[in-house]
């Protein structure tokens, strides 16, 4: 399987130097992710041309402006625009109140249904499954409570090797196959070795949100080996102090993060405005990660 994470916005507070607040989408399996939803983020789907009635799930990552403003617009648009099928929000306490006091006090009925998932602070969970993923939470440590964010496609089954089966092998022989299972006759004797007809999985794709957070290697179990991790980066070094007293990582902290998880990719992100140029950024976090990248508006990420 392969992913694609488009980049709506990655600038840290509010918007300057051309980049507006958090916001992406991951598009696994053909099913589009929102993940926050900073003030402008429908205004930027519309721009890269993502369609917002496509989207059936949003994940918020914490409750400070810059990560989730721009969701009750979102959610007031797509009524506008006739939507009826149900959507899911997955976030932090509280979130489930600020949308209904905003919808009681405009005195606002939604065409459509939302189920909000409220995530425990502190602790690990599934929010999503389906037949080909899973989506679990994990805590990072921030100033309010905060979740990072872990998709991942199950694992995979053994692949047929090509012609070494008769054409006319019966599907319940290759399930069994496929399953990791030999093929026996009505003895028990083997009449097709797995090991001989089919080849190990291949290998299954995962993806690393990283919201706003100080350095902790607490996340390294979490997001171990994935494919592409996009972890915040608002400072540079030279402001590592300002970084640990406002629980947020600098660029050398971030690629420290993914060299010790030995991830394939690092993306950076939410970045400070006092930050006009960002290659400066880039240059200190390949410094310590090589295979690292910044997370720059209209920009897509496809891993294979």
């Amino acid at each position: 399987m392969s992913f694609t994470l488009q980049i709506l916005g990655s600038n840290a507070a509010i918007a300057a130097h051309h980049r507006h607040q958090t916001s992406q989408v991951l598009t696994m399996m053909q099913v589009p992710f929102l993940i926050d939803c900073g003030e402008g983020t429908q205004a930027r789907l519309k721009k890269f041309k993502i369609k917002s009635q496509r989207i059936d799930h949003i994940f918020i990552s914490h409750l400070h402006g810059d990560h989730f403003y721009g969701l009750m617009g979102l959610i007031s648009s797509l009524h506008l625009y006739g939507r009826k099928k149900e959507l899911n929000i997955y976030g932090p306490p509280g979130l489930k109140e600020i949308i209904a006091i905003q919808l009681k006090y405009s005195q606002s009925s939604l065409n459509y249904k939302i189920n909000l998932t409220e995530w425990t602070p502190g602790e690990s969970e599934l929010l999503f499954e389906n037949v080909n993923l899973t989506v679990h939470s994990f805590p990072l440590d921030h100033r309010i409570d905060c979740s990072g964010f872990l998709f991942r496609e199950k694992s995979k089954k053994r692949r047929i090797k090509k012609g070494l089966l008769e054409k006319d092998i019966s599907p319940l022989k290759i399930i069994a196959l496929k399953d990791g299972k030999d093929v026996l006759d009505d003895e028990g004797n083997i009449l097709l070795a797995n090991n001989k007809y089919t080849l190990p999985p291949a290998r299954s794709c995962s993806y690393a949100f990283c919201s706003d957070t100080k350095y902790t290697e607490s996340i390294l179990p979490f997001i171990k080996e994935v494919d592409l991790l996009y972890h915040e980066a608002t400072f540079m070094e030279d402001m590592k102090e300002r970084a640990e007293a406002t629980h947020h990582t600098t660029t050398k902290q971030a690629g420290e993060i993914a060299k010790k998880a030995n991830v394939g990719k690092l993306l950076i992100g939410h970045f400070s405005t006092r930050y006009k140029e960002l290659e400066p950024m880039l240059e200190e976090t390949q410094s310590v990660f090589e295979n690292a990248e910044l997370a720059i508006e209209g920009e897509s990420f496809r891993v294979e």
